[in-house]
């Protein structure tokens, strides 16, 4: 066998996505003078377009971004429909469970405003600009690849009733090119008129319209009022480096918990059985928390300062059992769909942008005339009125995405994500575990097998390169172990950047069709 690919080193600037051609948008921009801001925005620009199966123009957006010796965070995602309360919901679908897709499910999508908010702050380059091989794509069409007609077609089995994206994506097919004229029409729109037609005008008017009439909730006073947050970080040490992840209503905060109780029980054994049942029951810890206590800040009775302290994963490091597996009550199961990116300049700048429909490509409800795929991040709030993530009115739902930093000194040494819904916090603790107490090289530490927790019945899936020691010692102590595909999309596709005295070196998920491209 040849060695284990590293990660690629550039001087310069460089840019990680899940698709080589919005990665190569990306590089464009770096290239032509733009900062890494505008580089990552153009990357999800066309993302939105070349992967319309995990991200796009009808979701919500999250980022971190250091510049200039500052870290700013902003939650860019999108409030329930003013109407939306669980008896609203009860009555349009006719059941005490919210529904998974649909117009019930479809909350205000923040993206939009987000890129136009980042941009604001930190860009140099006109949206137009950026937007042009995104625009480009859209109209002209791209060559589907064989990944990407997989899962078109996992979603043609889901979106039958849904005329509208049908007609765009039903006939798509490996080999074939997709065209998304209607798209297109939005991203000119939002060159031209900004963020303005798709909030105020004639968008904001056929999304409110198209939702309701499908039996949907949500109002064009509902997007007239959208405005994302700006948001300070929550931090907390591992092993010698400061975390980052973002508050509630993410759950950056069930990363910094289960960092918190690893460390706790002291240095990780070596990669073995022991090792992995540490993560893993320090992770169900996490998680069972987050779905316990995470939603809308406004509604969460314990804050997330507090379960993101020491003296909180002490109690919770107590209870581990290193001979058994535990079975904490069942939450949430959360699918992935998403796209994270990563982007570094030769100013020192960095950014960590995290961007999705929820699943894949959203609700099913996308918008004659214009193209977009509503996301169907409502699917996530309950109807039960004694949760903490029941749906009200303009409330946020707990939400999966999560862009994160790790810093050294006091500046940044790794940028970092990746999609995976519930995967996403597993993720970032196992890639973690690698960079920062083994000192693996990024590459192979997004390259190493993984595995990832269902918090609905806290079955293990193990990727199949795992030792097959790993994978009977963890059934020996009682997990419920699936074995997955060596390489299974549904561990995330995570990327990385890490900054070092000369430049930068970049990682990117063999689980995707990714590139990590600088100069």
């Amino acid at each position: 066998m040849g060695m284990m690919p590293e990660a690629r080193r550039f001087p310069q600037g460089c840019v990680a996505s899940p698709h080589y051609l919005a990665s190569a948008a990306g590089l464009a921009v770096l290239a032509s003078g733009g900062n890494a801001l505008d580089a990552a925005v153009a990357t999800n620009l066309t993302l939105g377009v070349v992967t319309p199966y995990l991200c796009g123009y009808g979701g919500d957006l999250f980022a971190i971004v250091w510049e200039e010796g500052q870290v700013s965070a902003y939650n860019g995602s999108g409030r329930a429909p003013a109407a939306a309360t669980v008896e609203a919901v009860r009555s349009g679908s006719s059941s005490d469970r919210m529904p998974t897709f649909g117009p019930l499910t479809v909350t205000v999508p923040g993206a939009v405003e987000g890129w136009f908010t980042l941009l604001e702050r930190f860009g140099t380059l006109p949206f137009s600009e950026l937007a042009g091989r995104a625009l480009r794509y859209a109209r002209d069409g791209f060559p589907i690849s064989a990944m990407a007609a997989a899962s078109i077609a996992r979603a043609r089995a889901r979106f039958g009733w849904s005329r509208e994206w049908l007609g765009v994506y039903g006939e798509a097919r490996a080999g074939g090119v997709l065209r998304q004229p209607a798209l297109a029409r939005t991203i000119q729109s939002l060159g031209d008129e900004g963020p303005e037609s798709f909030y105020r005008g004639p968008i904001a008017s056929a999304i409110a319209s198209h939702v309701r009439s499908g039996g949907g909730l949500m109002a064009e006073l509902d997007l007239a009022q959208h405005i994302g947050e700006w948001m300070e970080p929550l931090r907390s040490a591992y092993r010698g480096a400061e975390v980052l992840e973002l508050p509630p209503n993410t759950q950056g905060v069930a990363v910094l918990e289960a960092l918190n109780i690893v460390e706790e029980r002291g240095d990780l054994p070596p990669d073995g059985p022991a090792r992995q049942h540490e993560m893993i029951e320090a992770m169900k810890l996490a998680l069972a928390d987050r779905d316990t206590y995470i939603s809308d800040p406004a509604s969460m009775a314990v804050p997330a300062e507090e379960l993101a302290s020491r003296a909180w994963a002490a109690r919770r490091a107590s209870s581990i059992d290193p001979s058994r597996a535990s079975k904490p009550a069942p939450g949430r199961r959360a699918a992935g769909g998403t796209t994270y990116t990563c982007a570094a300049d030769g100013a020192g700048m960095c950014v960590s942008l995290i961007q999705s429909n929820y699943m894949g490509f959203g609700s099913g409800v996308t918008v004659p005339g214009w193209g977009i795929n509503l996301q169907n991040r409502g699917a996530y709030f309950s109807l039960d009125s004694a949760h903490v993530n029941v749906i009200a009115p303009r409330k946020r739902t707990l939400h999966t995405l999560i862009p994160a930093m790790a810093f050294k000194d006091g500046r940044p040494w790794q940028v970092f994500g990746s999609m995976g819904g519930d995967g996403q916090a597993q993720t970032h603790l196992q890639l973690l575990a690698r960079i920062v107490q083994d000192g693996e090289d990024i590459q192979r530490a997004i390259d190493a097998p993984r595995w990832e927790i269902s918090p609905k019945d806290w079955s293990v899936a193990v990727e199949a390169r795992f030792d097959p020691d790993v994978i009977e010692g963890l059934r020996s102590l009682g997990h419920q172990v699936v074995v997955a595909d060596p390489f299974d999309p549904l561990m995330g596709h995570a990327h990385a950047i890490q900054v070092g005295q000369h430049g930068y070196s970049g990682a990117t998920d063999p689980r995707a069709e990714g590139a990590v491209l600088g100069l």
